[in-house]
């Protein structure tokens, strides 16, 4: 069967992080699958690129400028409602098989857009509220927060048709917890650029003291557990060297690395995507330090296709076999951390043979046109009975819809969608 999928995305769009990355590579490969994707989103995006579907912006225009993640006065007040509005419009204006809206801010919007004729809508849970909510406050806000977050665990799951989740966690949470039945929730795992990865993995490291970090360095990253555990390891090791490839400021750790003593051995880099395999090619060590996480790090997949020998805490290891694909140490335990970075740098043997069954582990398990796949399950799941389901292959009839409108890509055309 083939689709004409409306995908809400409550965050800029493209932008090189976890929720509009899933977005991004989803959209993609449901797409080189035959199926046609309309993207809903904000305004704003990271950095201008065009893409094979249509993309329609909540002012009509794009806005290059990067917003942080997690919730906003800005964002619930003015870009949401704007939002449901422009969802709205669009669903009136055509029809669509299904709604996939991401995380929790677009199964919100889609919920206020949708009317009793609109089609299914499918949630995207990247995450669980109750873990990431307090990761943006401190102290007796971050209490509240849990709380809050975790009363919209139970209660978001439910606007939706359906839900498909990043990882195994969050689906078991949201049945055995949340009371959800287990066959009203899937999990689509996230892919990895493979191909893209591919010479990074081939690669020797530029030395074996070379280790790295990249992505943002927002407290719920756990970087100052990484620069604790890296004032140790140099304490027995002068020569490491660790390179942050960041999305965001340096600035607040730069007290602390001087506390340390350890600012002459950290290179700072800004993010870039472009520049990543090089930069994970150079490196002996990837590290990933965050502690609790119910999705999946998109980084650590990066470093599996890269091929890198990666120490992470067990909040984060998601795919990781300790002493197979990586190693895995206790969250927050600094030491053992510091330990097993020096364990890598010092065996390269251990540290390639770790990094070639990283790769292998992604290979088998992680496509962007898998996680497509799961995905077409669920909307024919929602679409069709079971018993008028095509087999495996076949394809449904096709209708052809109208040509869209908003921010298009030239190459924007009428395209075939399943008939309903």
């Amino acid at each position: 069967m083939t689709f004409r999928i409306a995908m809400v995305a409550a965050c800029p769009f493209p932008a090189r992080r976890g929720t509009p990355l899933r977005i991004e590579r989803l959209a993609d490969a449901l797409q080189a699958r035959g199926n046609e994707v309309e993207v809903v989103t904000y305004h704003l995006c990271d950095e201008p690129s065009s893409t094979g579907y249509p993309v329609h912006r909540i002012r009509g225009r794009t806005v290059v400028r990067s917003l942080p993640p997690g919730p906003t006065v800005r964002k619930l007040a003015l870009y949401d409602p704007l939002l449901a509005r422009l969802i709205r419009r669009i669903l009136t204006a055509r029809p669509f098989d299904v709604i996939h809206a991401h995380h929790f801010e677009g199964v919100i919007t889609a919920h206020w857009a949708r009317d009793a004729a609109s089609p299914p809508l499918v949630y995207d849970a990247h995450t669980m509220l109750h873990s990431e909510l307090p990761s943006y406050s401190s102290g007796i806000g971050a209490d509240l927060s849990r709380r809050f977050g975790g009363l919209l665990d139970g209660r978001l799951p439910r606007l939706a048709d359906h839900v498909v989740t990043v990882t195994d966690d969050i689906r078991d949470r949201l049945v055995q917890r949340e009371g959800l039945d287990p066959s009203r929730v899937t999990t689509c795992m996230n892919g990895v650029e493979l191909d893209y990865f591919a010479s990074a993995a081939e690669a020797r490291p530029l030395n074996s003291g070379r280790i790295i970090y990249t992505g943002t360095l927002a407290a719920y990253q756990g970087f100052d557990l990484l620069l604790e555990a890296f004032a140790k390891a140099l304490a027995v090791r002068s020569d490491l060297r660790l390179v942050c490839a960041a999305s965001s400021s340096f600035a607040p750790y730069e007290k602390r690395v001087r506390e340390l003593g350890i600012r002459h051995a950290i290179e700072l880099e800004a993010d870039s995507f472009a520049k990543l395999p090089g930069r994970l090619a150079a490196a002996q060590v990837a590290v990933l330090p965050r502690t609790a996480c119910d999705g999946i790090p998109q980084k650590l997949l990066n470093y599996m296709a890269a091929g890198k020998a990666i120490v992470a805490s067990r909040g984060s290891a998601k795919t990781i076999e300790d002493g197979r694909t990586g190693l895995v140490v206790e969250n927050d335990d600094a030491e053992a951390f510091a330990q097993a970075i020096l364990r890598l740098c010092d065996d390269q043997e251990l540290a390639a043979g770790l990094g070639r069954a990283a790769r292998a582990h992604v290979e088998a398990h992680c496509s962007w046109d898998e996680t497509a796949r799961l995905c077409e399950e669920v909307y024919a799941g929602l679409i069709l009975p079971a018993a008028s389901r095509p087999a495996s292959g076949d394809r449904a009839p096709v209708l052809q819809s109208a040509t869209s409108f908003g921010d298009s890509p030239s190459s924007a055309r009428s395209r075939p969608i399943s008939s309903r």
